[in-house]
Order: structure tokens, then C-alpha cells, then sequence
């Protein structure tokens, strides 16, 4: 089902659509989303959604996600952990953003291997979010000799299910070629990672990403660690 950017409240959002873009609702709320691959989906009131001018965004221009319900008042969520990492693999934290959707794009990659930490952000120009998602990936894997056993970490839900669980690529066919093509040279993992959860290394990768779309600008730098 596809998409449309609305405004919620003065923000803009993405909310569910008809192929003419009206706004399609259940039980008589709208699904939607602040951003398109942070894993949480709400829903709104018709009434309370303002759709924008432009163009109707395919389903795949949102992740997949899962309802968010209430909050337990009594626990404080601690930080998220990413998962465990095979002794000895190259590390790897990748994002994407983009400033509209599509619109000025840029990407950010952090990889540790062999006691160095390097760091990449390219702009992209005008693309979309998903491309930005999945070229970060690409980018990661052109800095790991191929072969290597390695763990990319990405907040992506759309690029883990069109990389690693066989989900049929509607938009950005060639990329994804490329990316498969790539990964098939890698002995490479795949790992969701929750955005904006506190976990260091991907914060750093947003951080990038969003220098290269301020900047307009690419650049990459290597330094010693102890990480």
C-alpha cells in the first residue's frame, strides 16, 4: 500500500495511502511514520493528517515496523547493546540520511579492522533514503578485503530484507544487484541495529551521513585505535 507525506501537528510524516494518494484508514486510524526505517509504526486520525503536495511513495518507501504500544512509567529503557561479534571479524556501522524523501542525501560508514578505525561520508545529491541506506552498505564493503569474516550493522530494516531475507526488490533493482554481488565476495553478516538507541557507532555513522547532506560534501579519514 503506498504512501504520503502529511503533517501531523505542524510535522511532517509519512502516512498510508491510497494509488490516488487519499489517505486509507482502519478502525479509523491512519497508519504512519516519523521517519521511514525506525522500526515503530503509530496510527492518527484522518482529521488530524494534512497530505502534501507531491507525489505517491511506494510501500517500500517505509520499512517494515511493528506497533508501538504504552509505556511502562515505572522502567527506565536502558541504552540498546548490539549483538555479540564473532572474535576477530571486521566491524562495520553504516546509515543513510536524506533531507526529504527524495531529496539531498548523503551516507556514513565507520569499519574497525586491524587496529584502525576508518571513517567515510559521501554526498549523494538528490535520492532517496533507501538509496542512501543501501549505498552506505556498499561502501563499508569496499573497505573490507573480500573474504574477510565481517559484521555490518545497519539501521535499515528494508536493506536487511532485501539483502539477507530474500524480499523482492521493487525500486532500486541495480543497486541491490550490485550489493548481492558484493556480499557473495564477503563472508558478511548483516545486523539490525535500532537508530538513535545510544549505541556509539551507529550515532557516529548518523552523524557522518548527516555532515555529507550539510556539507555537500565526501570525505574519508583513518586513524589508530584501541577499539
Amino acid at each position: 500500500m503506498p504512501w504520503v507525506r502529511a503533517k501531523l501537528r505542524g510535522q511532517l510524516i509519512y502516512a498510508r495511502a491510497d494509488a490516488a494518494g487519499n489517505l486509507t484508514a482502519e478502525g479509523g486510524r491512519v497508519e504512519i511514520r516519523y521517519k521511514p526505517n525506525d522500526g515503530r509504526m503509530y496510527r492518527a486520525a484522518p482529521g488530524n493528517l494534512s497530505v502534501q503536495p507531491g507525489e505517491v511513495l511506494p510501500d517500500d518507501a517505509c520499512g517494515p515496523a511493528e506497533a508501538v504500544g504504552k509505556k511502562k512509567a515505572s522502567k527506565k529503557k536502558a541504552a540498546a547493546k548490539p549483538a555479540p561479534v564473532p572474535e576477530g571479524a571486521i566491524v562495520a556501522y553504516t546509515d543513510g540520511a536524506c533531507s526529504g524523501n527524495p531529496g539531498p542525501a548523503g551516507l556514513g560508514v565507520v569499519v574497525l579492522q586491524n587496529g584502525e578505525r576508518i571513517e567515510r561520508w559521501e554526498y549523494l545529491g538528490k535520492a532517496t533514503n533507501n538509496i542512501a541506506e543501501l549505498t552506505a552498505i556498499l561502501r563499508a564493503l569496499e573497505e573490507i578485503p573480500a573474504g574477510s569474516p565481517c559484521v555490518v550493522h545497519t539501521d535499515s530494516q528494508y536493506a536487511i530484507g532485501v539483502l539477507q531475507k530474500g524480499w523482492k526488490a521493487k525500486k532500486n533493482k541495480e543497486l541491490v544487484a550490485e550489493l548481492r554481488a558484493t556480499l557473495a565476495n564477503h563472508d558478511c553478516r548483516l545486523v539490525y541495529v535500532k537508530g538513535h538507541a545510544g549505541i556509539p557507532l551507529n550515532e557516529r555513522a548518523d552523524e557522518l551521513a548527516r555532515l555529507a547532506v550539510e556539507i555537500r560534501g565526501s570525505g574519508r579519514e583513518t586513524r589508530k585505535t584501541s577499539s
